[in-house]
């Protein structure tokens, strides 16, 4: 008997939907095998997109957008029909277009951008208001874990432990790697959710999905593990496999993604 088919879903912070259209992104949706594609940093409204950048062929897309163009903004992209909707976590971030709810039958996956801490003068500046984010967001998902299984996928802009970056010495007082940024990811660990690519690969060295587009930085593998699925306790009976796609190019960051047993859906 043949095995039964997983579910696979992947998040990809594209660093601008209309830049990696040009960059493999059609090959990368036919090669990928996927269900669903969590999209985030796509900078741009759909109608700003080509039919076929906006909606490709047997696929169903929904976008959240932020207010301001050419900035934030997340797409989810599926292969099977499913329910979508930007979801509110207060007015100070809404605007910025950070959050989609999606339901795949009993599943429920949440496509997030969080904030970077970086300010407009590459200070911390920024670093109250994503970690106020990070605490909204916490509030408001988490008691619908107690309604089925659910996915938080994305872009968490932190790095949890020193294994998640290639020079965690010299990055203590950067943002992404701050001690409350590092503190508050612990806190959604914590209270049961899980780090799907941990879980499974827990001493996986030199495996990063972010990197400086500096020159050079990516060719000698100088990264950041800052994009995470984390699944609540009813996903983990079906997690079957957990990845890094570090080969795929076309933004500074790469696609991760999760096999789920097709149970989970019902």
């Amino acid at each position: 008997m043949p095995a039964p088919r997983i579910f696979r879903a992947y998040s990809w912070n594209v660093n601008g939907i209309r830049s990696v259209a040009t960059k493999g992104w059609s090959a990368f949706l036919k090669k990928a095998r996927a269900d669903v594609i969590a999209l985030q940093e796509t900078r741009a409204h759909p109608d700003q997109l080509t039919p076929e950048v906006r909606q490709p062929k047997r696929w169903r897309t929904s976008y959240v957008s932020a207010d301001r163009k050419g900035y934030s903004g997340v797409a989810t992209f599926a292969r099977r029909a499913f329910e979508s909707q930007a979801f509110a976590v207060g007015p100070e971030f809404d605007p910025e277009g950070r959050v989609q709810k999606s339901t795949f039958g009993a599943l429920t996956l949440f496509n997030v951008y969080f904030p970077n801490g970086s300010g407009k003068n590459r200070d911390n500046g920024r670093v109250p208001f994503k970690l106020a984010f990070y605490r909204a967001l916490f509030d408001r998902i988490e008691p619908l874990r107690a309604a089925g299984p659910v996915l938080v996928v994305g872009d968490f802009n932190t790095a949890h432990q020193d294994i998640d970056l290639a020079r965690p010495k010299q990055n203590h007082k950067t943002s992404g790697f701050l001690p409350e940024e590092r503190a508050e990811l612990s806190r959604w660990l914590d209270s049961g959710w899980t780090d799907t690519f941990r879980h499974l690969h827990p001493d996986k060295k030199d495996v990063y999905s972010w990197w400086s587009q500096r020159f050079g930085v990516r060719e000698r593998n100088v990264g950041w593990r800052i994009d995470h699925i984390l699944a609540s306790p009813s996903v983990l009976p079906h997690l079957q496999a957990a990845r890094i796609h570090t080969k795929i190019m076309g933004s500074d960051h790469c696609p991760i993604s999760v096999d789920l047993t097709p149970t989970v859906l019902e």
